[in-house]
């Protein structure tokens, strides 16, 4: 390392490194603390990653998204990205049948994020 003796630089990641190790963390089950040992990076680093990918979803901070779809998952299912200005408007209502049993949803706009992942997991 050239400059100060003994004096420690950042590391820099690229923006696909970033973004394959957020989605890594965002499968059930996984370690943070595993996947940062894996990756040879500090866990605090990995997890401010996250932090700031959730907040970008949620539409809070500027996002730079892919214009292509993600690929469907093995079960079928498909991950739309909602747009910020999408939050706005009469609430979601849904209404999910299994036999004889209907339950009626009312969810607020404001929240269709944590209503699609909800629904993934009432229809698992």
């Amino acid at each position: 390392m050239n400059g100060i003796p003994g004096r420690r630089r950042r590391r820099t990641y690229s923006a696909e490194f970033k973004a394959e190790a957020v989605a890594a963390c965002r499968k059930p089950g996984v370690s943070m603390a595993a996947l940062a040992l894996e990756r040879s990076m500090n866990a605090n680093v990995l997890r401010r990653w996250v932090v700031e990918a959730e907040r970008t979803d949620a539409g809070i901070a500027p996002a730079v998204r892919s214009l292509s779809p993600p690929p469907p998952a093995k079960d079928g299912f498909i991950a739309i990205p909602i747009p910020p200005k999408a939050c706005d408007g009469p609430p979601i209502l849904l209404e999910i049948r299994r036999g004889a049993l209907t339950v009626s949803v009312q969810w607020p706009a404001s929240a269709m994020r944590d209503c699609a992942l909800w629904l993934q997991e009432v229809l698992k």
